[in-house]
């Protein structure tokens, strides 16, 4: 327990060195469990409520896996279920931050024009081979005649 609670200071140490620096990350609240002070008292109930947590984390995460082969939105569910985690873990914390990050980054590449022209015309000549593959398929099976 209290390993735990020196990295907590030591990363919140960091954070707020990056904050004097004028770093993006000084926005980013700090590190650390959003359980109530009194789970956080008892070393028992906070003990409980970590594992209430990563198991429920776990449950949604694994319900986000089954949907990627399922029906339903199973990456929107993973982070959720990161997202579960991230409100006791710190390490999850970090993952989805990091997540965030690349999700933003990959938002504002996809934005840019030359991008955007360079994926419709991709996509454009795909579907152009897609269908011209289906047509041949068709032809030589004789469902198509010309």
């Amino acid at each position: 327990m209290n390993a735990e609670n020196d990295e907590q200071k030591m990363v919140t140490a960091t954070v707020t060195a990056d904050s004097a620096a004028g770093n993006d990350r000084a926005t980013e609240p700090e590190l650390g469990t959003r359980a109530p002070g009194f789970i956080q008292k008892s070393s028992l109930l906070r003990l409980g409520w970590q594992v209430g947590i990563f198991v429920v984390g776990l449950a949604v995460i694994g319900a986000g896996i089954a949907m990627l082969v399922l029906p339903g939105p199973g990456w929107l569910v993973i982070f959720a279920g990161m997202a579960i985690w991230a409100t006791e873990f710190a390490w999850a914390q970090i993952v989805l931050r990091w997540t965030r990050r690349k999700v933003t980054e990959a938002t504002q590449r996809a934005l840019d024009p030359r991008v955007r022209r360079r994926n419709i015309i991709l996509t454009t000549a795909l579907l152009l081979i897609i269908t011209a593959l289906a047509g041949i398929c068709l032809w030589k099976s004789g469902l198509i005649t010309l």
